[in-house]
């Protein structure tokens, strides 16, 4: 069992010469280092000792970091197992958790990190070899690469990006591993990627994907849980951090909850997690009135380390740090965060598109659900069941359509990105051809038009699950999510997608899993709650310090935005029209450079810290 939530960093360098300089600045930065047979380094970095499991016998190695459910002994098994790279993968089968795997086998490299995208991998040319880091920040700290100017307008579209773009490296000649795929080195050093990871056929009615569901969530779970230690969870009221607290609490875990009392009329969280509460064993429940707390967005003046990213999670920082401080001082080590649930449990409406040709009658019961909820308009809808747009088609018209709002119309392949009004028409040009080059390459992730959503929606939940992780482990009380396993996804995608999705169950899929685990009363929730009026509050309360912004502003300095558009909206938030995300998201760029400006240098690499040690098990096969 391993912590991988405060793993450290590393770099994977194949066994090839790089410049002195190179290895000596990494060397000097490194508390750990594991060789190869030629005495050259393999893997480089800081970890704790707990953070990996490594073993190696005649020259082979193989590694893994992270949250996982391997041992040494078990991992000497799949090493002796594992023929060949290409194997490899077949070895590792029935390792649950969410990590990076690194092999060295008869001359040949890999390297990958985790399906969901929690644990994400990049790659960079060094002195004309390729190396690979947990961290862009490292690589770009390598190679003194600075931010890409193209990324950064990306990073401004709304609500999110799509395939392949979302999660793309930020800096110039750093590239980001899509999840799913792997780094291959062969033994002449050159470099390629490959597919390692296929999604499981949609074809399990819900009993038995809820069955597979129960035990991959039961796994994640148990994985986090320490004998002896207390564990921090949020507890909302949702279904999701409710079902994570019921099975830590099956696993034998003794629980320190959060959960936020919103003061909006109606809002029905802290009810349904009192009633939670009343019947967890060993938990002490912690209740925060939102009114006792700071307001939204507050300390965005504060400087911090910049992440992989930019991160649009910064409304609630402060709110953040202060429950996890409550936590802390009362002996929480990990947090639990429920995050991923949504994205995981509840596949896209796109899914229609194909039951329509399997299933026609309930397909057209299935949109008829889903045009209600959403008050769809009903041209839109024809054309979301009837076209068969591909995939780069659909790229490049989102390309044309930037300054269009999304609204509320029907997704295909995915979120149509749209830049806010504040954007630069060189932040348009930029996303636009960007989004067009993309388009001339894309392959989708599934031909399935709602599984290719679904797939893109899972990943979207991982590469945020990865912020949260490194944001509270800054706070001294990491946080880990749970549903972003693999094995987690896995389940999900075993379900027939018409069965997880329909409009007129709330998560049948979860509740299905969870049958029998939680109160009844807390499975047939059908209601989710919102903080609205806190995010205007938040707003209006550092308008003033946010609109100040708009004078210093680095989006304004890089051309990205127009000054006057953007400080009118951050003097004047009621009037913003365009929903929360493209405000966050530029407000998150425009902290993140203000942040790497401030610490150039990766925080991650400035310091050894005594606890982390040198250590390989070596193991005679």
């Amino acid at each position: 069992m391993v912590d991988g939530v405060s793993a450290g960093w590393f770099v994977v360098v194949p066994d090839r010469e790089l410049p002195s300089g190179v290895m000596a600045r990494l060397r000097e930065r490194a508390s750990g280092v594991l060789s190869y047979r030629s005495g050259r380094p393999w893997l480089l970095g800081s970890w704790r000792a707990d953070g990996m499991v490594a073993v190696s016998a005649g020259g082979r190695m193989l590694a893994v970091v992270g949250t996982s459910s391997t041992t040494a002994a078990d991992l000497a098994a799949r090493l002796k197992r594992a023929g060949s790279i290409a194997g490899l993968e077949q070895a590792m089968d029935g390792v649950h958790g969410s990590f990076h795997v690194a092999a060295f086998l008869d001359g040949r490299g890999y390297v990958r990190g985790s399906a969901a995208g929690a644990h994400r991998l990049y790659r960079a040319v060094v002195g004309g070899v390729t190396v690979c880091a947990d961290r862009a920040t490292t690589l770009a700290w390598l190679t003194g690469a600075e931010p890409d100017p193209v990324q950064l307008a990306a990073r401004l579209a709304a609500p999110n990006l799509p395939y392949p773009l979302a999660g793309a490296a930020m800096w110039s000649g750093v590239d980001a591993v899509p999840p799913g795929e792997a780094l291959h080195w062969e033994p002449d050093g050159a470099c390629r990627t490959a597919v390692w990871w296929q999604p499981p056929p949609a074809e399990l009615p819900l009993a038995e994907a809820a069955a597979r569901l129960r035990g991959a969530l039961r796994e994640a779970v148990a994985l986090r849980v320490r004998p002896g230690q207390m564990l921090g969870a949020d507890l909302s009221g949702g279904m999701d951090s409710t079902s994570l607290c019921f099975l830590a609490a099956e696993a034998g875990a003794s629980l320190i909850t959060s959960t936020l009392h919103w003061d909006t009329p109606g809002n029905q969280d802290h009810h349904y997690a009192a009633h939670a509460a009343e019947r967890l064993p060993r938990v002490e429940a912690l209740v925060f009135p939102s009114a006792e707390l700071p307001p939204l967005f507050t300390g965005l003046d504060e400087r911090r380390e910049p992440g992989q990213e930019p991160s649009a999670a910064l409304r609630d920082l402060a709110r953040r740090q202060h429950t996890a401080r409550e936590m802390r001082t009362r002996g929480a080590v990990l947090r639990l965060s429920g995050h991923g649930g949504d994205h995981m449990v509840v596949p896209p409406a796109a899914y229609v598109h194909a039951l329509l040709r399997r299933s026609p009658h309930t397909a057209l019961r299935h949109m008829a659900g889903h045009k209600a909820r959403s008050r769809w308009p009903l041209g839109a809808t024809a054309g979301m069941l009837l076209r068969t747009q591909s995939y780069p088609s659909w790229l490049s018209a989102a390309g044309s359509r930037l300054r269009e709002p999304a609204g509320s119309e029907p997704r295909t392949w995915g979120e149509r990105p749209a830049l806010p009004p504040w954007a630069s028409g060189q932040a348009v040009d930029q996303v636009a051809g960007l989004l067009c080059h993309t388009a001339e390459q894309a392959q989708p992730l599934d031909t399935d038009v709602g599984r290719h959503a679904w797939i893109h929606q899972m990943r979207e939940a991982g590469r945020i699950a990865g912020l949260l992780r490194a944001a509270g482990t800054s706070m001294d009380l990491p946080v880990d999510s749970p549903f972003c396993d693999d094995a987690v996804m896995n389940a999900c995608l075993t379900v027939r997608p018409e069965d997880a999705g329909s409009p007129r169950s709330y998560k049948p899929l979860l509740a299905a899993a969870m049958d029998g685990l939680m109160p009844p009363y807390l499975l047939e929730r059908t209601t989710k709650d919102h903080c609205g009026p806190d995010w205007y509050r938040g707003l209006k309360t550092h308008r003033r310090q946010l609109a100040d912004w708009a004078d210093t502003s680095h989006l304004v300095a890089a051309g990205l935005a127009d000054e006057d558009k953007l400080r009118r909206v951050l003097l004047n938030p009621g009037m913003h029209r365009g929903g929360a995300p493209g405000l966050e998201n530029t407000l998150g760029v425009e902290v993140w450079l203000r942040d790497l400006s401030a610490h150039p240098v990766p925080a991650h690499l400035t310091d050894r810290h005594p606890h982390e040690e040198d250590t390989v098990d070596t193991v005679a096969l």
